[in-house]
């Protein structure tokens, strides 16, 4: 088995009095892309919180690399290695894509600069053409690809993707998949929260469907693939 980077254990967490997750056990493996799905408000998105300290869970526990970490402050996590790019992006509208980047640029946990300046700007030629624009003059494929160079900037073990493809045309978004894969390829572990189950499965290790707050599925996309009425119940996917 490789080297466990992020789990979460019998986590239970709450927005005031709902109680959104229901002992969500959770692991992610150095290497591997897991595609996190459900239905909205499922609890995808609040498990992602809970396990990156901007949600503390009322019970269970979050350890990065094997270290209870469980409501630690996100910056902490985030320098474990742990990289997120969040629905609705988040990047700096008054800052240059330039600064945007440069911004984020620090070594891996083990000093690995695998991701550069000039490495992500070979990756995104689109943002090498809009270096002194600001972040907030981008369109939103740009943007997306913006807050994902800025997440690789940081040389993450472990990149968090919600929703990366949401709201973009077609051709955008194939190119954002395409970018993913790429990633995958690097060897960086990856979550996916994606409405696109076909797309999530064709890139994913392992996927895990939520149903109110708990785990109704874990299993390979062989094998989710190979229950079409599971998809359909579900995700409402065909």
């Amino acid at each position: 088995m490789s080297e466990t980077l992020l789990e979460a254990e019998g986590l239970h967490s709450f927005y005031g009095s709902s109680h959104i997750l229901h002992g969500i056990d959770f692991v992610v493996r150095r290497g591997e892309t897991i595609g996190l799905m459900g239905r909205n408000g499922m609890g995808k998105t609040t498990l992602i919180r809970s396990m990156l300290g901007h949600v503390r869970p009322r019970h269970g526990r979050v350890a990065v690399r094997g270290k209870t970490m469980t409501g630690a402050a996100p910056y902490l996590i985030a320098r474990k290695g742990i990289a997120y790019v969040p629905e609705g992006r988040g990047i700096f509208p008054n800052l240059s894509v330039r600064e945007n980047l440069l911004m984020a640029a620090k070594p891996g946990i083990d000093g690995r600069r695998d991701w550069t300046y000039e490495r992500v700007l070979e990756t995104f030629p689109r943002l090498g053409e809009r270096l002194t624009n600001g972040g907030g003059q981008l369109s939103g494929g740009e943007q997306q690809m913006l807050t994902i160079g800025r997440a690789l900037m940081t040389n993450p073990d472990v990149l968090i993707l919600d929703e990366a493809t949401e709201g973009l045309a077609p051709l955008i978004a194939k190119e954002i998949w395409y970018i993913v894969r790429q990633i995958r390829a690097t060897g960086i572990a990856t979550i996916v929260i994606d409405k696109n189950h076909a797309a999530v499965t064709s890139i994913s290790d392992r996927n895990v469907i939520l149903v109110k707050g708990k785990v109704a599925f874990e299993g390979s996309s062989a094998e989710l693939r190979a229950q079409p009425e599971l998809l359909q119940k579900h995700l409402g996917a065909g």
